[in-house]
């Protein structure tokens, strides 16, 4: 059982900076690599960024490479997203996603989902 809550949502203007926080109340925080998603209005739910359970692989969709990065702390059970040059496109809700073990590609492959977080890019 994995409770994810993700903060740092709001409304910025293209071109801004904006850094999602996920707390993970979870007693093997390190068992679990963790992810970030997101799902704009009419759209499926898509693949944003994963990080490895200690921190040291991350993988990003191409759509946000360079700008994205994603961040874990294993010792306050916490990972972030630093979206940096936001642009219109990444409108959408934000959601912290986790899975035991291995780094998350897919929807599918989530063990447990936070609540989301609106984020709103203004052109």
């Amino acid at each position: 059982q994995v409770q994810l809550v993700e903060s740092g949502g709001g409304l910025v203007q293209a071109g801004a900076s904006l850094r999602l926080s996920c707390a993970a109340s979870v007693r093997t925080f390190s068992t679990y690599a963790m992810g970030w998603f997101r799902q704009a209005l009419g759209k499926e739910r898509e693949f944003v960024a994963t990080i490895s359970k200690y921190g040291g692989s991350t993988y990003y969709a191409d759509s946000v490479q360079g700008r994205f990065t994603i961040a874990r702390d294993n010792a306050k059970n916490m990972v972030y997203l630093q979206m940096n040059s936001l642009k219109p496109e990444d409108t959408a809700v934000y959601y912290c996603a986790a899975r035991y073990n291995i780094v998350i590609r897919t929807t599918a492959q989530v063990d447990y989902w936070g609540q989301g977080t609106q984020v709103t890019v203004s052109s």
